[in-house]
C-alpha cells in the first residue's frame, strides 16, 4: 500500500535567547525554581520577526532538504495559534512568499496539537491523491501573547518553528497511523480570551486587558496532559499494529520535564529513546516537535526502519499522536 512520507525537514529558532537569568529580573522566580519544576533553562524570543517570518525559514529548509522545489509544493497547512493576523491566514502569506503555483494553504489552530493534526490532514488528502507534496508547518510566537507579570506561565513560553515536507512512498516507509482528538469542556483551563468576537479589542475594559495575554491552569492540566499524551500514543501504535515495545524513539510535545518523564516510564524506555530539547527552547507550542523531528534527523539518531512515536497535548483542550517508519 501506498504511504504518505516524511522526504524532508526544516527548522528556525530566533537569535535572541532569554535565560532563567534574565527571568530572575522581570519577575519573582530564580533558575532553580524554573529548572527544577520544568527543566527549561532558556528559550528564543522572536525580535521584530513575525511567526511567518519564523515558517518562512523552517518551510525553505524542509524544500530544500527534501530536493524539492517551492513549485512542487500543492498543499500548505501551518499550525499556530499566534497568526500573523486573523486573515489572510499564515499560510497564505506564506505561499505569496515562497511563490508556490496552484497550491492549496489553510492554517489550522489546535494548539500544542496542531502539529499532528496537520500531519493527519496532509496525510489522509495525499493518501486520496487530493495533494502530492504537502508542506507541514508548526510555528509560533508565543512570546507576544505572554503576560511577563504571570511568573506560573512566563517561564515556560518560547518562539520558533518546525517543517516537514510529506510525499507519497512506495518503499514501505512513511506514516503508519495518526491519532486526534478534542475535549473542548475544559476550553478554559487554558486559553487567550480577548481579541476576537467573545471579546473584541474594543471592547476591554479597565481590568481586562490581561485577557490578551495567554491564561493557562496549569495544575489542572497537567494530570490531563500525561493521560491524553499517553492513551493517544497507545491509540496510534494499536492502529498502526504496533506495541510499545516496537518503538525506538518518542518525540513528546515540550512543555514540562515532568510530563515527559512519566510519558517516557509508560512507554518503557530508556532515557536516551525520548528526546528532549526543552531546557533549549521552552515549550513553543505546535513547533516542539517538528523541531525536535529536525535536530534528530539532522543528529543521526534514527536510522532507516525505525520507528518513532509521536504524542501531544494542547488548548482545546486536544491532543494527538502518530507512529512513523523512519
Amino acid at each position: 500500500m501506498l504511504r504518505r512520507k516524511i522526504v524532508g525537514t526544516g527548522s528556525y529558532l530566533p537569535e535572541k535567547i532569554l535565560t532563567n537569568a534574565d527571568l530572575e529580573k522581570i519577575v519573582d522566580t530564580s533558575d532553580e525554581w524554573i529548572t527544577e519544576r520544568t527543566g527549561i533553562k532558556q528559550r528564543h524570543v522572536a525580535e521584530n520577526q513575525t511567526t511567518g517570518d519564523l515558517a518562512l525559514i523552517a518551510a525553505e529548509r524542509a524544500i530544500e532538504s527534501a530536493k524539492l522545489t517551492p513549485d512542487d509544493i500543492d498543499l500548505i497547512i501551518v499550525a499556530t495559534v499566534t497568526p500573523d493576523m486573523s486573515f489572510p491566514s499564515t499560510a497564505c502569506l506564506l505561499q505569496d512568499r515562497l511563490q508556490t503555483q496552484n497550491c492549496m494553504a489553510l492554517d489550522i489552530s489546535a494548539a500544542c496539537s496542531g502539529f499532528i493534526y496537520g500531519l493527519q490532514l496532509a496525510n489522509s488528502l495525499i493518501a486520496t491523491e487530493q495533494a502530492h507534496h504537502a508542506l507541514i508547518i508548526g510555528a509560533e510566537t508565543l512570546t507576544t501573547i505572554t503576560d511577563y507579570t504571570d511568573r506560573n506561565t512566563c517561564i515556560l513560553l518560547g518562539d520558533g518553528a518546525g517543517a516537514v515536507v510529506l510525499s507519497p512512498s512506495n518503499n514501505g516507509q512513511g506514516i503508519l497511523s495518526t491519532f486526534c482528538g478534542a475535549d473542548g469542556s475544559k476550553g478554559e483551563l487554558l486559553k487567550k480570551h480577548a481579541g476576537l468576537s467573545r471579546q473584541p479589542i474594543h471592547r476591554l475594559g479597565p481590568y481586562d486587558f490581561h485577557n490578551v495575554f495567554m491564561y493557562m491552569d496549569g495544575k489542572t492540566i497537567f494530570k490531563s496532559a500525561v493521560q491524553r499524551m499517553t492513551s493517544s500514543l497507545s491509540k496510534a501504535l494499536e492502529k498502526a499494529g504496533k506495541k510499545l515495545e516496537d518503538l525506538d524513539m518518542v518525540i513528546p510535545h515540550q512543555a514540562n520535564i515532568r510530563i515527559i518523564e512519566m510519558v517516557r516510564e509508560f512507554a518503557k524506555l530508556k532515557p536516551e529513546q525520548v528526546y528532549v530539547n526543552l531546557d533549549r527552547t521552552g515549550n513553543t507550542s505546535a513547533a516542539t516537535i517538528p523541531v525536535a523531528l529536525d535536530e534528530v534527523i539532522k543528529q543521526g539518531k534514527l536510522k532507516k526502519g525505525d520507528i518513532l512515536g509521536i504524542t501531544a497535548f494542547g488548548g482545546g483542550l486536544t491532543y494527538g499522536a502518530g507512529v512513523i517508519e523512519i
